[in-house]
């Protein structure tokens, strides 16, 4: 899933820029629970044949929703993490920034 399993050096193992405070990660938690609603919701709609244009709009809508989700942890990742990963001279660190720019490329193939 992802390309490295670890943790950036800017924290502790299984700590991420979503998690350095309690209610941060509580809001994702919320808006990706909100979102797997949405989804059933979807499964339902098809299972209940409703009309086409009804379902592709909700599906439009669960893919507007993650792709914030996406972007607010690109932001939370670029805040904590690159920043984090900043030198004593100020300076970043570059592969933290080539990571940065791998999963923003990703998210605009999507």
């Amino acid at each position: 899933m992802t390309e490295k399993s670890s943790t950036c050096s800017c924290h502790e193992p299984g700590q991420h820029g979503y998690n350095s405070d309690e209610e941060s990660k509580k809001k994702y938690l919320a808006r990706l629970k909100r979102i797997e609603g949405q989804t059933r919701g979807i499964h339902r709609m098809v299972d209940e044949d409703q009309y086409c244009i009804d379902i592709i709009t909700q599906i439009s809508a669960v893919k507007s929703a993650l792709e914030n989700v996406s972007l607010a942890l690109l932001e939370d990742h670029i805040a904590h993490c690159v920043a984090g990963a900043s030198k004593e001279d100020g300076t970043v660190d570059q592969e933290m920034l080539d990571e940065a720019m791998r999963a923003i490329k990703k998210l605009l193939k999507s």
